[in-house]
């Protein structure tokens, strides 16, 4: 009974409930968008807006959210990761700033990148069962997430739940540093000494964390579509056909060999707008829940955990 009292006590359990808050209204808020990117990357099947409508008329709208439980289920820990690793990282680059002092860009850029190198671990398989479940039509048996991911282990094993795993690194570790950069950047320009003070508006948090969001996507974009196009093909060890990528240089010729190299910005635009909307509401949600858990909202008593994050 005394657990989450003494949880929340703990600065890793506000953080750790923060991120989770952030996170689910991130997934929430942009995952109907996240699917018709998945979608426009894997086939050239029309417009967002083409996409839009058939699978409206033809799936239902609740297709949209189709394969939402896997990454919700495990958004509280990623988030709580991601924020944790960074909070460390960036000032373990930075050992000459003062403890009471925001870090600096430069190790938040660092922190950023080896922050989006480690949580690939968890991200990967996650976002290979979401993208083989967003990728399921009417047509075809529908399967839950844990059905999707007992079906990859049993065919293709541990191997196969990781597939993808390089190219995720190869595209987060740079997005983060980006992400993280943007986000520390623009909140100081619209709201100046709000690293320290910890008392930026709402509408900071929501356009610097729009802006973080799509800084991060664009530095990234064609190593996503590579990451899908990898994640969504599946490997048996039996009687399937066999893959038609053999790895990140394959899928990358080929892709653009045979669509033009205008495949590998298929679905930005959707990417973008999906985040600028997510990551405004991760980064609001996320600090506002902190002024929440600290005494109700008391700035003094935040001001020094926030200037971490």
């Amino acid at each position: 009974m005394d657990f989450w009292p003494e949880f929340l006590a703990s600065s890793w359990g506000r953080e750790f409930v923060a991120g989770g808050f952030g996170g689910m209204a991130g997934v929430i808020s942009g995952y109907p968008l996240d699917t018709l990117r998945i979608r426009q990357q894997h086939s050239n099947t029309g417009s967002a807006y083409s996409i839009l409508r058939r699978i409206a008329k033809t799936e239902g709208p609740l297709a949209l959210y189709r394969g939402m439980c896997a990454p919700l289920a495990s958004v509280t820990f990623q988030n709580a990761m991601v924020f944790q690793i960074y909070a460390v990282m960036s000032r373990a680059f930075d050992s000459s700033i003062n403890s009471m002092d925001p870090p600096s860009y430069k190790g938040v850029a660092i922190g950023g990148v080896g922050t989006g190198a480690l949580q690939s671990l968890l991200l990967c398989p996650v976002e290979l069962v979401k993208i083989r479940l967003q990728l399921q039509t009417i047509e075809h048996l529908r399967e839950g997430p844990m059905s999707v991911a007992k079906n990859i282990w049993r065919r293709e094993g541990l191997r196969g739940i990781y597939r993808g795993l390089t190219i995720t690194m190869l595209r987060d570790a740079p997005a983060h540093g980006f992400y993280f950069w943007t986000y520390e950047y623009m909140r100081e320009q619209l709201h100046p000494g709000c690293r320290k003070n910890g008392q930026e508006s709402l509408n900071t948090m929501l356009i610097s964390g729009g802006l973080a969001g799509v800084a991060s996507w664009v530095c990234c974009y064609p190593l996503d579509v590579v990451k899908t196009r990898l994640q969504a093909q599946s490997q048996s060890r039996s009687d399937n056909p066999p893959p038609k990528y053999n790895g990140i240089i394959d899928c990358f010729r080929k892709s653009v060999r045979e669509e033009g190299y205008g495949v590998l910005w298929r679905g930005l635009g959707t990417a973008v707008t999906r985040a600028f909307v997510v990551n405004g509401a991760i980064f609001a949600a996320y600090e506002i829940a902190l002024r929440c858990l600290f005494n109700n909202g008391n700035h003094e008593n935040i001001q020094t955990e926030e200037n971490t994050l």
